[in-house]
C-alpha cells in the first residue's frame, strides 16, 4: 500500500508531467509561420473552442474580421462554418487541407445540400476581403486564416465546425468524421465597441475566479487535510472521526460548488477545456460514490467490511489525485499568472511535508498510531 507522502510526491510528479503535455494552446507562439495580417496578433482574443480546435480572432473599427483557426491535423481536411440557424443547410464555410503531396489548400464551400455532391467548393456567402486565405501546417497543428468584411459589428454567430480524415477528391469533400455547432460572441475582438467586449470578459474572469477558489479550497486544502487526519490521528478518538467526517463533507460542499460554476461556465461562455472538464466530472462522481459507501458501510466484524475499506481507501486517493491534477491543469489553462501558481505551489508543498513528516513519526513511534482504534465509528481513510 502507498504511504501518504509517497502518493502526494507521485501525484505531484505526473500531475504536472500532464499539465505540461496538456498545456495551454493559447501561449502557443505562430506568428512567425503565418503572414500579414494574420501574424499580427497583438489583439486577438484567443479561446479553446471545441477538442483541439483553437480560434483567434479580432475585428477592426471598420468591422474586418481577422480569423486564424487552428487544430490538430494527420490527414483529410478541417472546416469551419458560418451559420444563420446552427445548420448545416445553407451554411458558407472556410475548409483547409494539405494534400497527399504537400500543397496547401484552403476554399470555400456551400452546404446546398447534405451529401457531399451538394457542397460547392468556390461558392458561399462569405464576405472575404482581397487579402488571400492561409493555410499551413506547423508543429502537428493546422492553421487556417482568412478575413471578412461585413457592413456591421459581428456579434454573437452560430458557428460549425467539423474535420474528417479523407482528403478531398478534386476537390469534393467527403462526408465528415465528427462536428459540433457553437456559438461565438466576435465582438469580444472589436477595438470599436468597449461595452461589448469588456463585460464579457469581466464576467469570465469572475467566473473563473470563482471556480478556482472553490476548487482550490476544496481540492486542494480541505479535502486533503481531512484525509491526512484519517490516516494519522486514529490515536486521538473519537476527535480524529469526527474532524475527517467535517473536512470532507465541507470539501465534498465546496467541490460541488466549483462543479457548478465550471459548468454554467462552459454553456455560458462556450469555455472549451474537454480535459479539465473531464477530469472535474470524474473526481466529482468518485467523491459522491464516497459519500454513497458511508451508508452502506458494514459493520466493523463484517467479513465484507476490509473489501470496503480497500474500496474507500484507494477511491479516495484516486478522487484526490484527479482534484490536485485538475487545479494545476485549470491555474495553466486559465493563464492565472504566478500569484495563483505559487500559492497553490505553497498549499500542495505544505501537504506533501505535513505527509512526510507524519509519515516518518509513524514509522519511528507506531506505538502512538495503532492501526485498529477501538472507535466503533471507523470510516477508514
Amino acid at each position: 500500500m502507498i504511504s501518504g507522502s509517497r502518493f502526494w510526491v507521485l501525484a505531484l510528479f505526473v500531475a504536472i508531467v500532464v499539465v505540461s503535455v496538456v498545456g495551454d494552446e493559447c501561449n502557443e507562439d505562430i506568428n512567425s509561420i503565418l503572414p500579414l495580417p494574420y501574424a499580427n496578433m497583438t489583439h486577438m482574443v484567443c479561446k479553446p473552442i471545441w477538442n483541439s480546435y483553437v480560434i483567434r480572432f479580432s475585428q477592426s473599427k471598420d468591422h474586418v474580421v481577422t480569423i486564424v483557426l487552428s487544430a490538430m491535423y494527420t490527414s483529410g481536411y478541417v472546416a469551419m462554418g458560418f451559420s444563420r440557424d446552427g445548420m448545416m443547410l445553407n451554411s458558407s464555410a472556410m475548409v483547409g487541407w494539405i494534400t497527399r503531396k504537400g500543397t496547401p489548400v484552403i476554399k470555400q464551400y456551400y452546404a446546398e445540400g447534405f451529401s457531399p455532391s451538394q457542397v460547392k467548393h468556390d461558392k458561399g456567402e462569405l464576405p472575404l476581403t482581397s487579402i488571400p486565405p492561409f493555410v499551413t501546417v506547423y508543429g502537428g497543428n493546422i492553421h487556417l486564416a482568412y478575413q471578412l468584411k461585413y457592413p456591421s459589428q459581428l456579434k454573437s454567430q452560430p458557428i460549425l465546425l467539423a474535420f474528417s480524415s479523407k482528403y478531398p477528391e478534386h476537390h469534393l469533400l467527403s462526408v465528415h468524421d465528427d462536428k459540433t455547432t457553437i456559438h461565438l460572441d466576435f465582438s469580444q475582438g472589436s477595438s470599436g465597441s468597449k461595452s461589448n467586449s469588456i463585460t464579457p470578459s469581466n464576467n469570465l474572469h469572475r467566473s473563473k475566479t470563482t471556480h478556482g477558489a472553490l476548487g482550490l479550497l476544496g481540492w486542494g486544502i480541505i479535502l486533503p487535510y481531512g484525509a491526512i487526519v484519517a490516516r494519522y490521528f486514529k490515536h486521538k478518538e473519537p476527535l480524529w472521526y469526527y474532524l475527517h467526517v467535517g473536512f470532507q463533507f465541507v470539501g465534498f460542499i465546496f467541490a460541488v460548488a466549483a462543479g457548478f460554476v465550471g459548468l454554467n461556465m462552459y454553456n455560458k461562455f462556450n469555455f472549451h477545456a474537454p480535459a479539465h472538464k473531464g477530469l472535474g466530472i470524474t473526481a466529482i462522481v468518485l467523491s459522491v460514490l464516497q459519500v454513497m459507501a458511508f451508508f452502506i458501510r458494514p459493520e466493523k466484524d463484517s467479513k465484507h467490511r476490509k473489501y470496503w475499506n480497500w474500496y474507500h481507501h484507494y477511491v479516495g486517493r484516486i478522487a484526490l489525485f484527479f482534484g490536485c491534477l485538475n487545479i494545476l491543469l485549470g491555474i495553466q489553462l486559465a493563464d492565472a499568472g504566478s500569484s495563483w501558481k505559487i500559492g497553490y505551489g505553497f498549499v500542495l508543498a505544505s501537504i506533501i511535508l505535513t505527509s512526510i513528516v507524519l509519515e516518518v513519526l509513524k514509522l519511528k513511534e507506531p506505538n502512538k498510531f495503532p492501526p485498529n482504534p477501538s472507535f466503533p465509528l471507523d470510516p477508514v481513510q
